[in-house]
């Protein structure tokens, strides 16, 4: 007898999580070209720009960070998975948080920041609870980095509530320096892990290099740079720290050997997503140095290039693993990587002017959008049936 649908797709988190954050991903960016273009007003009093970035770091990003991080936390402890009732009621604060944000115009802005901050505290005490209760204190400091991340979003609740940009501005710097941290860490174990094992199983000899000092000097610098962001640091300090945490990270990411990967999209995406992060970073230090420009492109390269295509990439394999598929891409899913590496070299265009700033950003806005409705389209089935329990390759 078929399992009924809401005991499905209630199995596991990143069944309800990776849907909410695909279809999210197409209404912010439907609401902030509409906005940009359309006359259509953004539900705020002010700082449209402020909106927009809130609603893709502490509003698309988290649900992205919850459906991962509930998941692969019953591999890291034996855990029994959130699901059910408890699972729906975490999903419904998270939805009840995008909610408040597109009609926030008729709230108190407490109430906003009430509702919205409340998802990441309960994940982050969530988190806590089962980790320490499993004695798998190797993976407390994810608590520490979504402690942290709570705190950029209450800046930024701070900065809404009082009409000071110099909050809006600590929150959303904190928020993009935490969630780079957080993909080198994540990126870090899965990425040279699945590429080793691929090597392996396909005849060769795993070339993947993982040298403790690089991994420590990497993600420490990217570290160092959080702290210095909310200091008054001269650009001086933190544009030769960002220029080198994004060349570590990018000979981290040489040593991993994706070259080999290029017959495989479910690998070659995430590597592409890793270079995307070190080059974000090295355009982050170069525009501190005042030798880059362009306005925002850093942060585009980051959100777009690193951030999505991460994103992406995890749940089109996470999907896969945890359903009992092969890690086989499903047909015509591959659209989805090129799509959203087109959004992003058209929004850095846009960013350089090197094209017609309304033409770049709307086609990248319909790239964008084409890349998650693929994946909606490829991967809702997967997500809402029961496990087939195929043979893992």
């Amino acid at each position: 007898m078929p399992s009924p649908l809401p005991a499905v797709w209630l199995s596991y988190a990143f069944r309800p999580f990776f849907l909410a954050n695909a279809l999210y991903a197409i209404v912010a960016i439907l609401a902030w070209v509409a906005y940009l273009f359309g006359g259509w007003p953004i539900p705020l009093t002010w700082s449209p720009l402020h909106w927009h970035s809130h609603e893709m770091l502490f509003g698309w990003v988290p649900a992205a960070i919850a459906g991962f991080l509930l998941t692969a936390m019953t591999n890291w402890t034996g855990a029994r998975p959130l699901a059910g009732g408890k699972l729906l009621a975490l999903l419904l604060l998270w939805v009840a948080g995008r909610l408040m944000f597109l009609t926030a115009s008729i709230w108190p802005a407490w109430l906003v920041a009430l509702v919205d901050l409340s998802f990441l505290a309960t994940l982050a005490v969530y988190v806590a609870v089962v980790l320490v209760s499993h004695k798998n204190h190797r993976n407390l400091m994810l608590v520490g980095v979504l402690t942290v991340l709570l705190a950029g979003n209450g800046l930024m609740h701070l900065g809404f509530i009082t009409g000071s940009s110099h909050w809006l501005n600590s929150g959303e710097q904190l928020g993009l320096s935490l969630v780079t941290l957080l993909m080198a860490v994540i990126a870090g174990r899965i990425v040279p892990a699945f590429t080793g094992n691929w090597l392996r199983l396909n005849g060769k000899n795993s070339l993947v290099r993982r040298p403790a000092w690089l991994d420590r000097a990497a993600l420490l610098s990217i570290a160092l740079l959080i702290p210095l962001d909310l200091l008054p640091v001269s650009s001086s300090v933190t544009g030769p720290l960002a220029v080198f945490a994004g060349l570590t990270n990018g000979l981290r990411l040489a040593l991993w050997q994706g070259v080999h990967t290029w017959r495989e999209p479910l690998l070659w995406v995430l590597h592409l997503a890793y270079a995307w992060l070190g080059l974000s970073l090295v355009f982050r230090g170069l525009s501190d140095l005042s030798l880059l420009s362009a306005t925002h492109f850093w942060q585009h390269s980051l959100g777009l290039g690193a951030m999505a295509t991460l994103i992406l990439g995890v749940m089109t394999r996470v999907a896969l693993g945890h359903t009992g598929r092969p890690l086989k891409l499903p047909r015509h899913a591959i659209w989805s990587y090129w799509l959203i590496t087109l959004a992003t070299l058209l929004r850095l265009a846009a960013s350089a002017q090197w094209l017609d700033y309304r033409w770049a950003v709307n086609f990248s806005a319909l790239a964008w959008i084409l890349a998650f409705g693929v994946f909606i389209a490829c991967y809702t089935t997967i997500l809402i049936t029961p496990r087939t329990d195929a043979p893992r390759p």
